[in-house]
């Protein structure tokens, strides 16, 4: 069984993990040459106006030809003293892996087949022709892990086209900063009760008979700009689910909001650049530090 080779495809997109509804915005078909974007940019003032740092909604995974880096993108990254990700070392694909398979086998509660609802096994046998494995290939691996993987085989977006990945690549010689990191990430879903990692693996094989119309619209979504219609996503797919919307979203939300209110009162000017779906509704980034008494206003 070709295992590693998945693996490394799950690694290389891990970031991808902690928003599945928005964050694997990317499609088969190729976007036309040079297709323009407009995603959203936020800055963080404090009560005397200052500016204090700046918020972009990042996709983790694009089609070839889409052109995000408008001027006042570029002016901010230019600006900016630090870069805030959820996930620095993207291209250590080793490591990553390691991780993965380090917490993917824990205790297994059987085959898989058996976890998955009778009406979307036949939706599961599709995705293990297109992987090019045999039935039993996710059999040891815990719920959630088998979730990710079927995802990643499911899409066909390109982790390398990765916005994250291209910020962290401008930050060269400057500070990063990861606010996650690859364990604790993966962690997260590590820790989901059984019942809730069953769900995870029903919704996103049931959400992959329409992948790719999906995902093309989610990326068209983002590169608008439409705040609206993202907001709204982050409450569709698997994050309908009240228990994974609250491990995967809010609950990583208000961990993330006590870092970077720390980090705001340092000299530092941070980009933080994290998942497009952690930015919207009042459990996003932008409403949890205005309730800290932040201003968060939106500048492209």
């Amino acid at each position: 069984m070709q295992r590693l080779p998945i693996f490394r495809r799950v690694a290389g997109g891990l970031a991808l993990f902690g928003l599945m509804a928005l964050a694997a915005c990317g499609s088969e078909r190729q976007a036309e040459p040079e297709t323009k974007a407009e995603p959203i940019l936020w800055e963080v003032v404090d009560d005397a106006g200052a500016v204090e740092g700046w918020l972009f909604g990042t996709i983790h995974a694009l089609p070839d030809g889409v052109s995000w880096r408008t001027p006042l993108l570029e002016k901010t990254i230019e600006q900016a003293d630090l870069l805030v990700v959820e996930v620095a070392g993207l291209d250590n694909g080793s490591e990553l892996t390691d991780i993965f398979v380090s917490l993917a086998f824990d205790d297994p509660p059987g085959p898989l087949a058996e976890r998955i609802d009778p009406a979307l096994r036949s939706q599961y046998e599709t995705l293990l022709t297109k992987a090019k494995v045999r039935s039993d290939h996710f059999d040891a691996m815990e719920s959630w892990a088998a979730a990710l993987t079927l995802a990643q085989v499911a899409q066909a977006s390109k982790s390398e086209n990765g916005v994250d990945r291209a910020l962290i690549g401008d930050f060269e010689g400057r500070e990063i900063v990861e606010i996650e990191g690859g364990e604790r990430q993966l962690g997260i879903f590590d820790t989901l009760p059984e019942a809730e990692q069953r769900d995870l693996l029903n919704a996103i094989i049931a959400e992959t008979r329409e992948y790719d119309d999906d995902m093309g619209r989610l990326a068209r979504t983002w590169s608008e700009g439409d705040g609206e219609a993202l907001a709204k996503l982050t409450r569709e797919g698997i994050l309908a689910d009240p228990e994974l919307y609250e491990a995967l979203l809010a609950g990583r939300n208000r961990a993330w909001t006590a870092q970077l209110e720390n980090l705001f009162s340092t000299q530092s000017k941070p980009l933080i650049a994290v998942g497009a779906g952690h930015m919207f509704g009042p459990d996003g980034l932008p409403a949890m530090l205005e309730a800290r008494g932040f201003t968060v206003r939106r500048i492209q």
